[in-house]
């Protein structure tokens, strides 16, 4: 008599149960624990168990299966890894785009832990005892066909009970559950709701959606005429660059002491709590909200999904209202981030990439230009007139580079010495930044002589925040008490603007594009993005991040206003899916 299938092929299947709880502990630890109260789950778990043993059942083959194992330890642990910063499961397209990785090895490498070996150390453990196992193996079709049936119908009542698969999905999408989705539907779940969500139509529903969302948002209001033109704009991403560091010192020194400087001058705005804001597309993100006035889409990055939407920009807004000449610097490849493609389609005339910069101080796996060298070239172009001639209106992003993950900035870099042993990631942190902040320093110095300076505004920025996944460790010791922020914040500074401020609220990056709208007395420009100006007066001090999570300076901030911000990101992703500014 055939034994039952569940018996006789219970090693098979307990290594794949096994192999997904781990996955899903593994996740918890980063993330929250809520998902194993989610009975989704382990329904889900069981069927996604059952429907991976199928090779085995039909080939009999015990290499086969741990093959299989060996390419499920590789998958999940991509997403481990993915999820560390963009805290979620790694968007379908993105799998097509592995090559770019190599450009970004050192941050992909930061992003591993110790505790990740659970995976193939669980597959190493299950074949040897497949391997001890000497009798064959009686591969019941239609007892695995029943079992996996009954797993998948288990699931597909409990998702129907919950509005149907994307509704399901979509349920999860709040601040406390935004994490559990990857661990519930599992990774292929996830990957099944990008290829179908791609293709929903754009009905009078979601246009509704849309208008109404609109209807609600606070009227944009022009500062008047009142205040001093600035006809060039200078736009500079630090790469990683957080606030904590700012007007901090350690060991007697200021980390960066050139931003400071900036900070007490006259006709310099600053915010110092910018929450984060972007999702997959880290710092092209950035420049889509404070550029374009739009937010992140859900998964992925609208970068490679929508390359050739119709954007509004500060730039086109610039080129409109007099004749402006659009310049875009960065040190990498045209094709990180996709960036000629959008930059062309933001509006810039003349963009330089890796290969327009002479490789004279570099870092990183890719040896790209360090921020003092890039600096000092930029300097130079412009002195020579090839960037920003006399007497040209321009706008000039210069995106930079050093603050990358992990912050191994070369000892012969290093402006500051120091003696102590931080916690992991917080010294080679505070060492970077005041790299940064010492090219930051040059540039602003070569600026004040140019002649055109009294019309030139000059915002730097965090691109995004830097230290992700390692940020509560190093909260956590005496060292970074007082120092270290265990919240997101990236810096929001103007310089020479045409007023002076300092906003101590909370605000979002998408909040940016509408204040140096008003800046620049762009006030005819159409779009006025999904933000609001910080120079408004009835300006909501309320952000939601990355993770859905909402941040507020205010105790009478509503619940229809937080929902109002919470929904903007799926007004955004309505707006770039759909293509709706073209």
């Amino acid at each position: 008599m055939k034994k039952n299938f569940l018996i006789d092929n219970k090693v098979f299947f307990i290594s794949l149960f096994v192999k997904f709880l781990l996955f899903d502990l593994l996740w918890a630890l980063q993330t929250t624990f809520t998902l194993f109260s989610i009975p989704d789950l382990y329904i889900n778990t069981i069927a996604f168990a059952f429907l991976f043993s199928l090779p085995i059942v039909l080939t009999k083959n015990k290499k086969i299966h741990v093959a299989l194992m060996l390419l499920l330890d590789c998958i999940l642990i991509a997403n481990l890894m993915y999820n560390r910063t963009y805290n979620t499961i790694i968007p379908f397209d993105s799998y097509f785009r592995i090559g770019n990785l190599k450009d970004f090895s050192e941050s992909v490498i930061d992003q591993m832990r110790w505790y990740d070996v659970v995976l193939p150390l669980e597959t190493l453990f299950f074949s040897i005892l497949l391997w001890k196992k000497k009798n064959k193996f009686d591969h019941s079709l239609r007892q695995y066909a029943y079992a996996t049936g009954l797993a998948f119908a288990l699931s597909a009542i409990i998702i129907l009970c919950r509005g149907g698969f994307e509704k399901a999905i979509e349920k999860l999408q709040t601040p406390n559950s935004y994490t559990c989705v990857g661990p519930v539907y599992t990774v292929f779940g996830c990957i099944l709701y990008d290829i179908i969500h791609e293709n929903e139509a754009y009905t009078d529903e979601k246009k509704q959606m849309v208008e109404a969302w609109f209807k609600a948002q606070p009227q944009y209001k022009p500062l008047g005429k009142t205040i001093a033109e600035r006809r060039n704009l200078i736009i500079i991403y630090c790469e990683s660059l957080e606030s904590w560091c700012i007007e901090k010192s350690i060991e007697g020194k200021e980390i960066t002491p050139n931003l400071n400087q900036l900070l007490r001058e006259k006709n310099t705005i600053y915010a110092p709590y910018v929450l984060t804001q972007v999702r997959g597309g880290r710092s092209i993100d950035a420049q889509l909200m404070l550029d374009a006035g739009l937010l992140p889409i859900q998964n992925g990055s609208y970068a490679f999904k929508y390359p050739t939407n119709h954007f509004k920009t500060l730039i086109k807004a610039m080129k409109e209202q007099r004749p402006t000449k659009a310049y875009l610097l960065t040190v990498d490849k045209p094709i990180i981030w996709n960036q000629k493609i959008i930059g062309q389609q933001f509006g810039f005339d003349k963009m330089y990439f890796k290969k327009d910069w002479k490789p004279t101080e570099t870092m990183g796996p890719q040896k790209n230009l360090a921020d003092g060298a890039f600096v000092e070239q930029v300097i130079e172009k412009m002195k020579h007139g090839e960037i920003w001639k006399n007497g040209e209106n321009a706008v000039i992003q210069m995106v930079t580079y050093s603050g990358h993950s992990p912050f191994k900035l070369p000892e012969t870099m290093q402006k500051m010495k120091l003696k102590e042993t931080y916690p992991n990631k917080m010294g080679d942190y505070m060492l970077t930044a005041n790299y940064t902040d010492d090219a930051l320093g040059k540039f602003i110095t070569y600026l004040k002589t140019r002649k055109d300076f009294d019309k030139t505004m000059i915002v730097i920025v965090g691109d995004h925040e830097g230290l992700a996944a390692d940020r509560q460790e190093i909260c956590s010791s005496p060292k970074a008490k007082n120092i270290v922020s265990n919240h997101e914040y990236t810096p929001f500074i103007v310089i020479n603007a045409p007023m002076s401020l300092r906003y101590e609220k909370v605000m979002g990056q998408i909040d940016q594009y509408p204040t140096l709208l008003q800046l620049l007395k762009l006030d005819n420009y159409p779009w006025k993005g999904l933000g609001q100006s910080i120079l408004d007066t009835t300006k909501r001090p309320v952000a939601v991040g990355s993770k859905l999570n909402v941040e507020k300076s205010d105790k009478t901030i509503s619940e229809p206003q937080i929902q109002h911000a919470i929904q903007a990101f799926d007004i955004s992703n309505t707006i770039l899916k759909y293509d709706l500014l073209k």
